[in-house]
C-alpha cells in the first residue's frame, strides 16, 4: 500500500473530508488532493503532524508497518490482534465453543 492510499483509508476512517485534514495542516482542499494521490511529496514535518493527528506511528503512515502504533506486538499479524480483541469480548462460554471448535479443526490436521 502507498503512502497516499494509507492517507486516504486513515481520513476515510475517521469519516472526515480532505478539507478537514487540510485546514488542519493550514493549506487549501486542492493543494492536500495533490497529496493523497501522490502528486505532491509531504514533508517531514507534515508527515509528523498527520501522525499525530490520526494518533498513528509515522512507520504506518510511511508504509513500513501495518500496526498503526508502529508495533507489532509478539510478530502477531493485524488479523491475529483482531481475534485476540475478539475474543476477550467473548464470555467464558463462548470461549470454551471457540476451544472446542479449534480442537475440531486441529484433530484434521
Amino acid at each position: 500500500m502507498t503512502v497516499y492510499q494509507r492517507l486516504k483509508d486513515l481520513r476515510e476512517d475517521m469519516d472526515i473530508t480532505q478539507k478537514d485534514v487540510a485546514e488542519f495542516l493550514g493549506m487549501k482542499q486542492s493543494q492536500y488532493s495533490l497529496y493523497e494521490t501522490g502528486q505532491r511529496k509531504l514533508s517531514v514535518s507534515e508527515y509528523i503532524r498527520l501522525a499525530e493527528f490520526y494518533n498513528v506511528s509515522l512507520d504506518y503512515i510511511t508504509g513500513r508497518c501495518s500496526h498503526k502504533s508502529g508495533v507489532n506486538r509478539g510478530g502477531l499479524s493485524e488479523d491475529e490482534e483482531l481475534l485476540i480483541k475478539k475474543y476477550r469480548q467473548l464470555k467464558d462460554s463462548e470461549r470454551i465453543r471457540i476451544h472446542e471448535r479449534m480442537d475440531i479443526f486441529l484433530e484434521d490436521k
